[in-house]
């Protein structure tokens, strides 16, 4: 078996599955079961929430309640942001090649990516309280497309620089993804599962879009070092600071 049939329909689908004389290519549903498996259960060692027990107390308890690279950046400084972001993406980039070489190839790597983000907002082993998903749907789009990867990538530099909002950053990086992917790669079920993806960060950041429209959303401050605001329990910041990037 060579790497590039591994690459493309993965060991256990193409040793398990059938290719057909029209090219169309079957296989346990179950595979598909074990990539949706495989995607959530790594996707739920959030590192902004390990890291930040760590560092004192759970992140989702303090600054916005987020558990992400930003609000880690906001509570405890560059060192803690930039190590739940590798931790974030280094998970995403594991499952997702596990998933294309082991099990489904090519669209396993789209339905484990898809799991991936949800355990990472839903974590089973942090009562199902995460992060929005952003860190993870850049390092599937990395691994899987490195070319919309870098198109994204200018969006979401341009629109930071600009607008100094990363979660306005994040929600349009997320809207155009599936487009951008149509474009380049054709429809197809890998199109699907992007728009599944792009609607979850987008539900994520719902209240964050709320807060663009209100002109009251947090802006990133560019060059500067962010004032670290104190560690504080859930419910004694107001609500509309809730769930900000």
């Amino acid at each position: 078996m060579t790497l590039k049939l591994l690459w493309q329909y993965g060991m256990l689908a193409y040793k398990t599955g059938t290719l057909h004389d029209d090219g169309k290519f079957t296989f346990p549903i179950i595979i598909v079961l074990a990539c949706a498996v495989l995607g959530y259960l790594i996707g739920s060692l959030n590192f902004g929430i390990i890291l930040s027990r760590i560092y004192g107390r759970d992140i989702r308890e303090s600054g916005s309640g987020n558990a992400g690279a930003t609000n880690m950046m906001r509570v405890y400084g560059k060192k803690a942001s930039i190590l739940t972001l590798v931790g974030d993406v280094l998970k995403t980039i594991i499952a997702v090649l596990l998933s294309r070489f082991l099990l489904l190839g090519y669209i396993g790597a789209y339905i484990t990516g898809l799991f991936v983000i949800v355990g990472h907002a839903w974590p089973v082993y942090f009562k199902f309280k995460g992060g929005k998903g952003v860190a993870a749907i850049a390092a599937f789009c990395l691994i899987t497309e490195p070319i919309i990867f870098l198109i994204e990538l200018a969006i979401f530099l341009a629109i930071l620089f600009g607008f100094k909002m990363v979660s306005l950053g994040s929600v349009m990086i997320a809207l155009i993804y599936p487009f951008i992917l149509n474009l380049n790669r054709g429809m197809g079920p890998h199109v699907l599962i992007a728009f599944i993806m792009a609607g979850l960060v987008i539900f994520l950041h719902r209240q964050n879009i709320v807060r663009i429209f209100n002109h009251t959303e947090h802006k990133f401050k560019l060059g500067k070092k962010e004032k670290k605001e104190p560690v504080v329990e859930n419910g004694e910041k107001e609500q509309n600071e809730e769930n900000k990037e």
